[in-house]
Formats: structure tokens, sequence, C-alpha cells
């Protein structure tokens, strides 16, 4: 796969405190990689420091194999940040007719308006009298408007509501599967097990763990196997086995905590415990999340 970008050791201090450290990875023609973490993890220094807003400290980045912020890199990037200044006194269209000749090869217009849902209504208005929704698509259509091979968002569906978040992870998903390479930031875990195909988890300015959202949930997460049975004097059976972590009881269902489901289910016939209804659930990218972070505050 041709790579897009690479950061290699790179931190970035502010007034003596680190707020990035040491962080390295890559990121392939088209991937689509979240950034998660708390705040002040260093997610959005990071971007910043790709886009070429922020120079690090120390380490190296390159864009397409250039120097982030050159124009050989900004030509082929698309960025949509959480707070944006919009230039006054132009409707959306003129906005979007203006950025759109800064760029070689553009999307066209008609193109721009079905991918960001925006209407003709949006592009007769004067952009400062839009809505918070308009403004959020017009960031959306701006992000868009050179055709990029590379799009970074921060934070992008934050005011968005369900139908204009929906729509925009279906442009998504769309430009991933035409070979975009997208990376985004948000604090809404689902969408990044939904939409991401790998994850960059910040914590303190540097990456505690990385993998696709499945490895993570099923490498860290908690597992259950959860069921029903008739005999509950058996369980006492389970109680001192390795396999067996927390059990407990909910909604008439016994829960059994482990990382390793396949024993526990051998030990479920084992033992004849009488269980039925069984299931089985691999954990969650939000329980993953909070294990990893808490983990690591006691690594420290």
């Amino acid at each position: 796969m041709n790579e897009v970008l690479c950061l290699e050791n790179v931190t970035k201090m502010f007034k003596q405190k680190p707020a990035v450290k040491d962080v390295s990875f890559s990121i392939h023609k088209g991937e689509v990689t979240a950034i998660l973490g708390p705040n002040g993890a260093g997610k959005t220094t990071t971007l910043s420091m790709i886009l070429g807003l922020l120079k690090p400290t120390a380490g190296k980045i390159k864009l397409f194999n250039n120097e982030p912020g050159t124009l050989q890199a900004r030509q082929r990037t698309g960025v949509m940040l959480q707070e944006v200044s919009i230039m006054p006194g132009l409707t959306i269209n003129e906005l979007l007719m203006l950025v759109r000749s800064y760029y070689p090869s553009p999307l066209p217009l008609k193109d721009l308006v079905r991918l960001t849902g925006l209407t003709e209504k949006d592009l007769k208005t004067r952009t400062e009298k839009l809505s918070g929704g308009q403004k959020r698509r017009l960031n959306f259509a701006l992000a868009l408007a050179g055709n990029p091979e590379f799009m970074i968002f921060d934070e992008p569906t934050v005011g968005m509501d369900i139908t204009a978040r929906q729509h925009f992870w279906e442009t998504i998903n769309l430009m991933a599967n035409q070979g975009k390479t997208i990376v985004f930031s948000t604090h809404y875990l689902q969408e990044a097990d939904d939409n991401a195909r790998r994850i960059l988890l910040f914590k303190d300015g540097g990456i505690i763990a990385g993998g696709t959202p499945e490895q993570i949930k099923t490498n860290i997460s908690k597992k259950t196997v959860s069921f029903c049975t008739n005999s509950e004097q058996s369980l006492k059976l389970l109680d001192h086995h390795p396999e067996v972590g927390q059990i407990f009881r909910k909604n008439n269902r016994v829960y059994i905590c482990s990382d390793n489901t396949d024993s526990v289910l051998e030990l479920l016939f084992r033992e004849k415990i009488g269980a039925y209804n069984i299931q089985i659930d691999n954990g969650n990218l939000e329980d993953a999340f909070s294990r990893i972070t808490k983990e690591n505050q006691e690594a420290d």
C-alpha cells in the first residue's frame, strides 16, 4: 500500500510541557483511521501538526512525502476543523466557487451539494446568516471542494442532528470506498466503531493502543457469557475455575466475565450447569476505551 502520512518520534512542547510525546505512526492510501482519547490527550495538537498549523518540537512528519503545509501537501488535503471562521459577504455558492478555483481538479458543484446535503436554499444564503446546521454542511463542503486524496475531520459531527450525522458518514464511507484516505477524531465511540478501519487511542500525549475496532474490543474489552439456568446450586461449581472472572445476575440471567469465552462455554457443558439461551458478548469500544485508560492510569 502507498504511504500517505508518516510521523516519526514526534513531540510538541508548550511552555516546557509536552502536549504530544514521541508519537510514531503511518497511514496508507485508503485507510479510515479514528483518533480517540480524552480531552487534553494530544489529538487536536497532532492533527494541527499534520496540517502544518503547528511545527513539531522534535521528530518528523511527512504528508505525501512532503513537509506539512507545503503547496504540494495542501493541494491534496481537505480539512474540517471544529471551529472555522467563514468569510462574510458571500453566499455559500459564491464561497464554494471561490474555494474550488484554488485547486487544479475541484469537485463539481453539483457533487458537493449531493455529498454534503446542501440545498438550493443553502446555496443562496449569505455566510453571515447561516444557521448552525448550514455552517456544518458548508464546512464539510469546503473540506471536499478540492477533491482531496487525504482528509482530516476534527470532531466532525458535533452539532449535527441525527439525519445530518447519518448523511455525513454515508458520504465518508462512499469516499473511503473510492480510495480516499481519511483521519477523524471523535468523542462518539460508536462512530469510530462503525466507520473506522483502524483506531489510535491517545492519552497524555502518547498512543497507548492501536488496531482495528475488532482487535481492540477482542483484546481489551470485558467479554461475557450469559445464560439462563434452573440449577442454582450448580453455579457454585464455577467459582474457583481460573477461566471464570466475575459472576453476577441481571434480569434473570447469569453473567460470567472472562478473557476466554470459549473456555467458559466448554466449562458450562463439562460441569453440566444446565445452561440455556446462551449468549456471548465480546464487549464494545466504550468498554475497551475505559479499561485501557484505567489500566494506563494505574500503571502511572
